[in-house]
């Protein structure tokens, strides 16, 4: 029996399906799990790889080394019935912080459609054969959120999550307005333990949280690595890749093609974006997401592991806030981007699309705890 409950909230009510023609899980470089290495070892020995990074692990190899996977043929997998675990679990996350708590990756196209499997469902299955991963996680990050609720304790920052949380569901309508985000913004430098019902509406220099925006959309999407870059899967199948420059401050759209050739689009400077105003309809699409950011563990813990570098100098609500808003502008900057080269707008779709665009960077910011 499991020693731990599971937060299917997210999931609860929705539907996902894998759709033809998309295969952008196929280019997340999956990890080879012990119990899968002999499959590949003794049919595809050539295929296993190390992945790039600070830990690396044995992985499937990609096309070209920037690529889909090496098995991905017509966007359908010639390993399906063998596929890796973490193949199988896409575009389900499970994020172990202080609990256990399931995260769908609104990247993928197929929880937007309506169609497929029950995602409670299918979240309880993937759990289940997830449990011995799951507990050994449990317990490492059990004693992290433990120090660090410790340090946060020491260091006279410890908040009210709750009351945090609550506070932005309460304001939620505020965060689709420029000026709000910049008065939020302000408002964390500058006050010890802030209050967003404090923050005073009205006109705020709005060219200070343009700047914002160019910065946080820039580190976000700066690579030199393909490999590393943000994906966006389009609605005609396209994978496009924008890489940011940061020393010259452009960025090239790509599209990557399915033998893992990179095709060069288009270019525009930073500078020349500008965050557009959002239409009635992409502004409640915006809501809808600042929700589902407001209730993830995996977005909490991205704010502690902000804390946690930067020596425990914020306030958690300063620091959750500050971390809402920079997200919201980058967000906000990415969709004025995909308009700029492909022309979406800022309505229902345009913020729909940019969601698709960001939220698996979301879900791969740093966090104290981990996914499994």
């Amino acid at each position: 029996m499991a020693n731990y409950e599971v937060d299917y909230s997210e999931v609860i009510g929705k539907k996902a399906e894998c759709p033809e023609g998309c295969g952008l899980c196929c280019l997340c470089q999956p990890e080879v799990l012990s119990e899968e290495r002999h499959f590949f070892e003794r049919n595809h020995s050539k295929s296993l790889v190390r992945s790039k990074g600070p830990e690396p692990y044995l992985a499937l190899a990609l096309k070209k080394g920037k690529g889909s996977c090496v098995f991905l043929n017509g966007r359908r997998c010639a390993v399906y019935e063998s596929r890796p675990t973490y193949c199988r679990q896409f575009p389900y996350h499970i994020y172990v912080g202080d609990r256990v708590k399931v995260e769908l990756d609104l990247s993928c196209r197929g929880v937007w459609t309506g169609r497929g499997t029950d995602a409670e469902s299918e979240a309880k299955e993937i759990i289940l054969r997830a449990d011995v991963r799951i507990k050994k996680a449990v317990k490492e990050a059990g004693e992290v959120y433990s120090e660090f609720y410790h340090n946060c304790k020491e260091a006279g920052v410890m908040g009210d999550l709750p009351e945090i949380r609550g506070s932005v569901s309460r304001n939620i309508d505020k965060f689709t307005d420029l000026a709000y985000i910049s008065k939020v913004m302000e408002a964390t430098m500058m006050e010890p333990v802030m209050v967003l019902e404090n923050i005073k509406e009205g006109p705020a220099d709005l060219e200070e949280i343009h700047e914002a925006a160019t910065a946080a959309a820039m580190e976000s999407m700066s690579s030199d690595d393909p490999v590393n870059a943000p994906v966006y899967c389009g609605e005609d199948w396209n994978w496009n890749i924008f890489l940011a420059d940061g020393i010259s401050g452009k960025i090239d759209w790509m599209v990557l093609d399915d033998e893992g050739d990179l095709e060069k689009k288009g270019t525009v400077k930073a500078e020349d974006i500008r965050i557009k105003p959002l239409e009635p309809e992409g502004a409640e699409v915006l809501k809808r997401y600042i929700s589902i950011l407001n209730q993830r563990d995996s977005f909490l813990g991205n704010v502690f592991s902000l804390m946690d570098a930067t020596g425990y100098e914020d306030d958690m609500a300063n620091a959750y806030y500050g971390c809402l808003s920079t997200t919201i502008l980058d967000l906000l900057w990415r969709a004025s981007m995909i308009d700029h080269f492909i022309g979406m707008g800022m309505g229902e779709r345009g913020i729909r699309e940019a969601i698709i665009f960001y939220d698996m960077d979301r879900l791969d910011a740093p966090t104290i705890g981990a996914f499994v």
